[in-house]
């Protein structure tokens, strides 16, 4: 892979290989979260555990409770990513439409998993499994399921979509039960410098350390603060060394500018 760096002899370039990157996904499900009555509390969950398995995520979308919206929005992403999530939709009520919607992105029908009727009827006690409540018992043909250790109904997986519910305690258990089909590559690693300036007054010096970097993401994120106004400056890599030669290129850069550069995040 060749490095897209400008062809200047003074420019630190990227490395010429790079690892294979995994990517990911997500879409939230739910009108209760377009609707503001909820707030999503899954996504910054995934995406960190995500990173420490080596995947990459790079999209996430909050869908409404509709059949079409949600195939399209799945069949956008799981054509694109190596991994698609979603959350939500999974209950027992009438509004729960995930497993349809993930079958019809599919082409294939609904069935009772047998394995998940099972789960479900050792769960209640005896003529508890009612009709609503084996829905969650109902996955795309073809479907394997992921293991919720908390409430029973399990999560389920096709190809590369993983299904999961939206509470987030049962959410992050079947995560991890869904890590065992999730393969990754080096985890993006990151380092933190601040600085008691605005972000235009160092802009164009952090957009210039970038276009040496370029296998370095390099982002500027403002802050108030006590001490006063300021900017975090967050570097990820994958490539440890590669990271460390960059921060060291962007303090040197700052102080040159007359910046005092603080390690890390400035506590309130």
């Amino acid at each position: 892979m060749t490095s897209n760096a400008p062809d200047t002899e003074d420019m630190t370039d990227a490395p010429a290989g790079s690892p294979r990157i995994y990517t990911a996904a997500l879409a939230i499900i739910g009108n209760e979260i377009l609707s503001g009555r909820t707030q999503d509390a899954n996504l910054a969950h995934l995406a960190k555990t995500l990173n420490a398995w080596g995947v990459e995520m790079r999209e996430a979308r909050v869908v409404p409770d509709i059949e079409a919206e949600i195939v399209a929005a799945v069949n956008a992403m799981r054509a694109r990513y190596d991994y698609v999530f979603t959350t939500g939709g999974i209950g027992p009520t009438h509004d729960d439409i995930t497993a349809d919607s993930i079958a019809a992105a599919f082409g294939v029908p609904v069935v009772e998993h047998p394995d998940a009727i099972a789960l479900l009827e050792a769960h209640y006690p005896p003529g508890g499994l009612t009709p609503a409540r084996r829905r969650m018992a109902r996955v795309p043909e073809g479907a394997g399921l992921i293991d919720n250790p908390i409430s029973k109904a399990p999560g389920f997986r096709i190809a590369n979509v993983f299904v999961l519910a939206g509470i987030p305690a049962v959410m992050r258990a079947q995560l991890e039960g869904a890590r065992a089909f999730i393969s990754g590559g080096r985890s993006v690693i990151s380092a933190t410098v601040s600085v008691l300036v605005g972000e235009s007054r160092i802009a164009e010096l952090l957009s210039a350390t970038q276009d040496r970097f370029p296998d370095v993401d390099m982002g500027s994120y403002p802050f108030f603060r006590r001490a006063g106004l300021g900017t975090a400056l967050v570097l990820r890599a994958r490539e440890a060394d590669r990271l460390e030669i960059a921060m060291a290129a962007l303090t040197d850069a700052l102080v040159a500018a007359g910046v005092e550069v603080h390690p890390g995040e400035i506590p309130d």
